[in-house]
């Protein structure tokens, strides 16, 4: 499978075509962006980290029911996908308070809540990624009501699966933002997981694993996507 034009460059990602109108490749790089772009810099090695890991994780979840986009693997930093529409919504899942949620809600980091939270954000650069309802997704047509319900079905199994899979890490799923497609009329999910889009923190000493790092100025980013990749196991390839 080779690369043929490229389609859209992201924060994080190129996108290309293929010469199977239904399978894109997508290439992961090392930029990094936070706060809608404003800040910009590098993380050394996160491209390949975050490819390897989306895929890894995707692979867990298609075998708990969890449709996804994943084709295959092509090597560090590339995959095959299937081409999806994205739905233009942002959906997050909250296990403990942290980031803007704790900020709005007055509340310090860290607290576990009691189930946890999905929200949606318009999918809108321009707009910087509002936070809506699904009143608003069906009222402008970004979903319908039954795309509303696999992706939060979907959502919430996602989070059930990773919470416990991260917990065998000693780790712990803070929080998560994740994106959906539509595909030959099926909602699966897209995108990636990884350090980028995930708060993940050690279960031990709650030291933070993930982009906050490189938000907050904590230093040691390269570090810590390290050593979330050394915890899943994968490095060496079979």
């Amino acid at each position: 499978m080779e690369k043929k034009e490229l389609l859209y460059e992201g924060k994080a990602k190129k996108v290309y075509t293929t010469e199977d109108p239904d399978i894109l490749i997508v290439s992961y790089k090392d930029d990094a962006t936070a706060f809608n772009g404003l800040k910009k810099g590098t993380i050394v090695g996160k491209g390949a980290i975050n490819n390897r890991m989306t895929n890894h994780i995707f692979g867990l979840l298609e075998k708990e029911g969890v449709p996804t986009h994943l084709v295959k693997e092509l090597d560090d930093r590339e995959t095959a996908v299937k081409k999806v529409e994205i739905v233009p919504l942002e959906v997050i899942i909250r296990n403990f308070s942290a980031g803007s949620f704790a900020k709005k809600m007055g509340m310090e980091e860290g607290i576990q809540f009691k189930c946890p939270t999905l929200e949606f954000s318009y999918k809108n650069d321009d707009l910087g990624d509002p936070f809506i309802n699904s009143y608003y997704a069906l009222a402008l047509g970004l979903a319908t009501q039954e795309e509303i319900d696999a992706i939060t079905k979907y959502a919430f199994k996602v989070n059930e699966v990773m919470q416990k899979y991260f917990a065998s890490l000693n780790i712990e799923l803070i929080d998560f933002k994740i994106e959906f497609g539509r595909y030959h009329g099926q909602i699966i999910l897209a995108d990636e997981v990884s350090p980028d889009t995930c708060r993940l923190w050690d279960k031990d000493t709650h030291e933070k694993l993930d982009k906050d790092r490189f938000r907050r100025d904590m230093g040691n980013v390269e570090d810590a996507y390290q050593e979330v990749f050394r915890r899943l196991g994968i490095a060496d390839r079979e």
